[in-house]
């Protein structure tokens, strides 16, 4: 049994990251411990790169918020899902938030073997996702992980509007097929 944890980027609760992150974590609760995070429930403070975590005890942020907690389910998560909407072509800024604050030395002990990602985009033209594609890769390169697969629900512009679309039922196998 893995333990999955699921950074779901949207502030609007019901909204199609967060049905996509929803669909993902019902079908990976079958055989996984399952961790959803969402950016509508915590404070995480933008990363100030003054690297005080290379040099503090245990490499901890001078920065007091929620991302204590987060660090805490990362450092027992061998698969990470990061599901956002797309704006701007890019991650939602605070989820952005959140992976800015990975810049630190203890994510080098985080178990971490697999990371999956799922976008939802008001704009119908998939290219909307290639600089977070692009991105996606350069990170599963970097760090070595393993690509557990990516949902894309392009089209889907007003909450809800995700709800009868194949991308709901690809998240749901998604995270079936996880182990």
């Amino acid at each position: 049994m893995g333990n999955i944890v699921i950074l779901a980027g949207s502030s609007r609760r019901g909204g199609n990251t967060d049905l996509l992150a929803r669909a993902f974590a019902e079908g990976a609760e079958k055989r996984n411990r399952v961790e959803l995070i969402s950016v509508a429930d915590t404070k995480v403070n933008p990363c100030v790169g003054c690297n005080s975590c290379a040099a503090s005890e245990g490499n901890r942020c001078f920065q007091q918020d929620d991302m204590q907690a987060v660090y805490e389910k990362l450092a027992h998560a061998d698969t990470v899902a990061v599901a956002s909407p797309v704006y701007f072509y890019g991650l939602s800024a605070q989820l952005k938030a959140i992976v800015d604050r990975l810049h630190t030395p203890m994510r080098n002990r985080f178990p971490i073997k697999r990371l999956a990602l799922l976008l939802a985009a008001a704009d119908p033209d998939p290219a909307v996702f290639d600089a977070i594609l692009a991105q996606y890769r350069m990170i599963l390169d970097y760090f070595k992980l393993e690509n557990a697969g990516v949902v894309l629900a392009p089209g889907v512009p007003a909450a809800g509007h995700i709800k009868g679309k194949r991308a709901l039922d690809e998240a749901y196998e998604l995270g079936s097929r996880l182990a």
